[in-house]
C-alpha cells in the first residue's frame, strides 16, 4: 500500500481480499501518487480521470490523484484528504461529487507514508433519505395547511394543490367537479391550458374517468406505454403522467383531485406519495361534506329566523292587544270566564317567549364574565311564584364563567320547573358538584321516572297541560350554548336533581361552600 516495489506473500492475499471487496479502496503516497486500486476503486476513479490522464493500458496506478482528477480539487473531497495527511488523524464524512452525480460514504485512515481510503456509493440510501425527509415534510405541511382555522376552504385547496405538484415533481394539480358527463375544474394550481379554473370536457375525454370506477388512487407513470396511447384523455390532453383519487360527498360521487404532467417518470409513485394524495382526497371529500352541512345549518337557521319574525311581530301584537283587552274586561264585568281567559292569554306569551328563545338563542354566548351563580339563583327564584316554597343554598358564593343574561334564563327555567312538578311545600337546593365539577338544581319532590329522563330536554315534552314543553330543551340550549353538559338523575329525598357539568369556576376560593 505504500508503493514499495518488493510485494510478500502476505500483501498479495491482502490485495486479494480487496480486490474481492464491494466497497472501493485504493490508496495514494505522501505525494498523491496512487499506490493502488482494488476493482470497485479503479471502476470508479477510471470514471473520474479526466480524457488523456491515462496510458492505453487504463491503469490507474502511479497516477496523481488530483492531476489526473482535476475537477475533484478544492472539493470537499480534496480538503478532507489533505487534513488527514496533514493531522494523521483518521475522518469519515458523506458528500456528493457532481461530476459523477454520486454520493459516497468515505473513510479515510492516514500515515506517514499516505492515505489508504475506502469508500463506498450510497446514491441510492441517499435519495431514498431524501425522499424520506420530502415525505415527513410534505405530510407535516399538509397537517398545518389543513388545520389552518384562518384559511377558507379554497385558500386551503390551493396551497394543498401547490404542495403536492412540489412534492411529486408535476406541473399541474386540480380539483374537479363531475356532473352529467363533464368535467368541470374548480380549483387549479396548474400550467396546462386546458386544466385551469373553469374549463371543462367530456367525462369519457379525462382520466377521472377511469379514477371514478377504483376504489383506489389511480396512477399512470407513461400514458404511451400503459395503453393510453390512443385513449381519447391521452389525446385531449397529452399527459403522459397522472395520479389521482376520488372525492365524495356523503357517499355520492362529488368529483376528482388529481395531479398531472406530460412526458413521462423515470419511475412510479411510491406508496407514500399515493397515501399523500389519498389523505387529500379524503381532506376535500370530509371539507366538502362540512360546507354542504355548514350550508344545510344556515338555511335551517334563516327559516328558524323567519319564523321568530312571524311570531314576535305577526302574533306578539294581537297578543297584546287580547290582553290589554282582557284587563280591561275584568276591570268591567265581573265573570267567571275572565280568569281562564287571562291565564290562556298569559300561557300563550309564555309559549312564544319560550319559542324565541329556541328560535334566536343559537349555540354561542354573548359576553363571558364572572357571575355568582347563587346570587343569580336568589334573583331568579323571585321569579317562580314559589308560594309555599323554600329555596335553600348550599354554598354562600359561587363565581363561574358564564353569560349572566343565559345563565339567569337557566336558573329561571329549572327553578319554575321545580316549583309547579316538586309538589305543596317542595324545597329547592342550589349546590356545588363535588371536585368542581359543577353545580346541581335539587328538589324534594316526587322525581322524575327513569323511563322520562331521555326525554324531558326535548322540545314540546311536558307532564303538564298548562306547560309549554320548552323550559327544560331552552335549560340544555344554555348549557350546550356555554360548553356544558346537564342531565337528569334522582336527587337525596327522590326529587329530582339536575347537575350541569363542565363548568369553568373564576377562582378555587369562589367554589367553595361558605
Amino acid at each position: 500500500m505504500d508503493g514499495s516495489s518488493s510485494v510478500s506473500t502476505a500483501d498479495v492475499d491482502l490485495r486479494t481480499v480487496l480486490d474481492r471487496m464491494a466497497d472501493a479502496v485504493f490508496a495514494v503516497d505522501a505525494d498523491w501518487q496512487i499506490t493502488y486500486a482494488n476493482d470497485a476503486a479503479r471502476e470508479v476513479l477510471r470514471s473520474a480521470v479526466s480524457d488523456g490522464a491515462l496510458d492505453d493500458t487504463g491503469t490507474v496506478d502511479g497516477v496523481h490523484l488530483w492531476e489526473s482528477i482535476p475537477d475533484a480539487v478544492n472539493t470537499e473531497f480534496y480538503h478532507r484528504y489533505h487534513d488527514a495527511l496533514a493531522s494523521q488523524e483518521p475522518v469519515s464524512f458523506r458528500e456528493y461529487y457532481e461530476p459523477l452525480g454520486a454520493w459516497f460514504d468515505v473513510r479515510v485512515f492516514p500515515s506517514r507514508s499516505g492515505l489508504s481510503v475506502y469508500f463506498r456509493n450510497v446514491t441510492e440510501q441517499q435519495q431514498l433519505e431524501q425522499r424520506r425527509r420530502e415525505s415527513l415534510q410534505a405530510f407535516q405541511e399538509l397537517y398545518a395547511v389543513s388545520s389552518d382555522s384562518h384559511r377558507t376552504f379554497e385558500e386551503k385547496v390551493e396551497a394543498m394543490l401547490r404542495l403536492g405538484t412540489e412534492y411529486l415533481d408535476v406541473d399541474n394539480g386540480i380539483l374537479t367537479r363531475i356532473d352529467q358527463g363533464t368535467q368541470h375544474v374548480k380549483q387549479s394550481v396548474a400550467a396546462h391550458p386546458g386544466l385551469q379554473v373553469g374549463e371543462s370536457c367530456p367525462l369519457d375525454e379525462a382520466y377521472c374517468r377511469r379514477t371514478i370506477e377504483l376504489d383506489r388512487i389511480l396512477t399512470v407513470v407513461n400514458a404511451a406505454d400503459e395503453g393510453w396511447e390512443d385513449d381519447p384523455a391521452y389525446d385531449r390532453s397529452g399527459l403522459g403522467i397522472y395520479i389521482g383519487g376520488r372525492v365524495e360527498v356523503n357517499g355520492q360521487l362529488y368529483g376528482t383531485l388529481c395531479f398531472a404532467d406530460t412526458g413521462e417518470r423515470d419511475e412510479p409513485f411510491t406508496d407514500t406519495q399515493r397515501t399523500f394524495v389519498e389523505l387529500l382526497t379524503r381532506w376535500a371529500s370530509y371539507e366538502l361534506e362540512r360546507q354542504k352541512a355548514r350550508g344545510q345549518l344556515q338555511r335551517e337557521r334563516d327559516r328558524l329566523e323567519e319564523f321568530a319574525g312571524v311570531v314576535s311581530h305577526d302574533l306578539r301584537n294581537p297578543l297584546q292587544t287580547a290582553s290589554g283587552r282582557a284587563e280591561l274586561l275584568s276591570e268591567t264585568v265581573d265573570s267567571d270566564h275572565v280568569p281562564p281567559l287571562k291565564r290562556a292569554l298569559s300561557r300563550m306569551e309564555t309559549l312564544i317567549d319560550d319559542l324565541l328563545t329556541l328560535a334566536r338563542g343559537g349555540m354561542h354566548v354573548e359576553a363571558v364574565t364572572d357571575v355568582d351563580v347563587v346570587g343569580l339563583a336568589g334573583e331568579a327564584w323571585e321569579t317562580t311564584d314559589p308560594d309555599a316554597a323554600t329555596l335553600r343554598v348550599e354554598p354562600s358564593r359561587v363565581l363561574v364563567r358564564a353569560d349572566e343574561p343565559r345563565l339567569r334564563q337557566l336558573l329561571e327555567n329549572l327553578l319554575r320547573n321545580s316549583v309547579k312538578h316538586g309538589g305543596d311545600a317542595v324545597t329547592v337546593t342550589v349546590g356545588t358538584l363535588p371536585d368542581r365539577r359543577g353545580f346541581y338544581v335539587e328538589d324534594d319532590g316526587p322525581g322524575i321516572p327513569e323511563a322520562d329522563r331521555a326525554d324531558v330536554f326535548d322540545a314540546g315534552y311536558t307532564t303538564s297541560g298548562s306547560g309549554t314543553g320548552f323550559g327544560l330543551s331552552i335549560v340544555r340550549q344554555i348549557a350546550e350554548a356555554h360548553g356544558w353538559d346537564v342531565c337528569v338523575t334522582s336527587g337525596d329525598d327522590g326529587g329530582a336533581r339536575f347537575e350541569i357539568t363542565g363548568v369553568k369556576f373564576a377562582t378555587e376560593s369562589d367554589a367553595t361552600h361558605g
